[in-house]
């Protein structure tokens, strides 16, 4: 069986979300001791981790933070205020657990995970995944990203970390990413599937100059048309102007929906993966839970064609999962609400009476 078999596959094992499970949770919120619909987006947060889930009084104590890490060609040009070393620099901090990401998981209960999909260096770390495909993309301005057997198999190494994360205990996700350069990939991504111009969609990413702005706008337009990507075919669009580790994070998503595990979606780079991944697999979308809108204008972009909504709006724009992190304890406190609060029948409180 073909790569491309596999992952048609498991885009087919993705089920719908569980309607049952939804509408008793939705019955339980209005029992209970409260005016109904009153906590806000925490009741669907409730009512449709139960549809992902299946399950009424879903359990999540085993979180992971899965971080993608691979190089970019397109780094070369100047496009980013850090220079490529600091990806692999960056893998071992996260191993050592010294980076943000770290910290905050270590506060959240929460795990990180690290994958190398495609550092462009030789790592061989204790605690590393190993699922390199290649070492980097290629500088997109002057060639294609990446071979189409290089997309698929990033997006089915995505799958693969995924089905392992389910099968060693791991019920909620959260994406994260690591990539000198993957701003702009993401820029050029988000720019090829909605046909927007690229100003609209770039941001300074790791904190570049109005100068060098200017210069990744640039890049961008002039790669996209040497490339021509076609905005139908998501594989086509990866391979020109993506990034081996936003290919493997569709691929997560795509793999933990089959599973029936949420998904928190980090930011700007983890939601073009994620607008990449519901392009292939439409039914995923159900399973994705927006974190956060981050400083880069692109995020807004790619939220609002993915029809999600970010809970948090704090101006950041790290990456690493930082941003996901945040909504597991919200996701815990909902599901004490759901297990631990009276209903008014058991508090003995008088319900809204019906003709006020």
């Amino acid at each position: 069986m073909s790569t491309r078999s596999r992952i048609e596959g498991a885009i087919a094992q993705i089920p719908d979300l569980n309607r049952e499970a939804m509408e008793l949770v939705a019955a339980h919120l209005d029992q209970l001791t409260k005016p109904p619909g009153s906590l806000g987006k925490l009741e669907e947060i409730a009512i449709r981790l139960a549809g992902m889930t299946g399950m009424e009084r879903p359990e999540f104590p085993d979180k992971r933070i899965i971080i993608m890490a691979a190089d970019h060609g397109i780094a070369a040009e100047g496009v980013s205020a850090f220079p490529q070393e600091v990806t692999r620099q960056m893998v071992v901090n996260f191993l050592h657990g010294g980076a943000a990401i770290n910290v905050i998981s270590r506060q959240v209960g929460a795990q990180v995970i690290c994958v190398d999909v495609g550092v462009a260096a030789e790592l061989s770390l204790p605690g590393l995944v190993q699922k390199k495909i290649a070492f980097g993309t290629k500088n997109f301005l002057r060639e294609q990203a990446m071979s189409e057997e290089e997309a698929v198999q990033a997006v089915w190494a995505g799958i693969e970390v995924a089905h392992w994360a389910a099968d060693s205990g791991a019920n909620l996700l959260a994406t994260g990413e690591m990539g000198i350069g993957n701003t702009t990939a993401s820029s050029a991504l988000l720019a090829a599937l909605t046909g927007l111009p690229v100003k609209e969609v770039i941001g300074a990413g790791t904190g570049v100059s109005q100068g060098r702005l200017r210069h990744k706008e640039h890049v961008i337009e002039t790669a996209l048309r040497l490339h021509q990507p076609d905005p139908q075919d998501p594989f086509d669009v990866l391979r020109k102007v993506g990034g081996l580790e936003i290919a493997a994070l569709a691929g997560l998503i795509i793999g933990a929906a089959g599973r029936r595990i949420p998904v928190v979606v980090d930011g700007f780079i983890s939601t073009v993966a994620a607008l990449i991944a519901v392009r292939m697999a439409p039914k995923a979308k159900p399973f994705l839970l927006a974190s956060h809108l981050s400083q880069e204008p692109g995020h807004a972009v790619a939220l609002r064609h993915l029809g999600l909504d970010p809970i948090f709006q704090m101006e950041m724009r790290l990456g690493e999962g930082t941003g996901a992190a945040l909504l597991f304890p919200v996701i815990d406190t909902v599901m004490h609400i759901l297990r631990e609060m009276a209903t008014f029948a058991s508090a003995g409180v008088a319900e809204k009476r019906n003709n006020e």
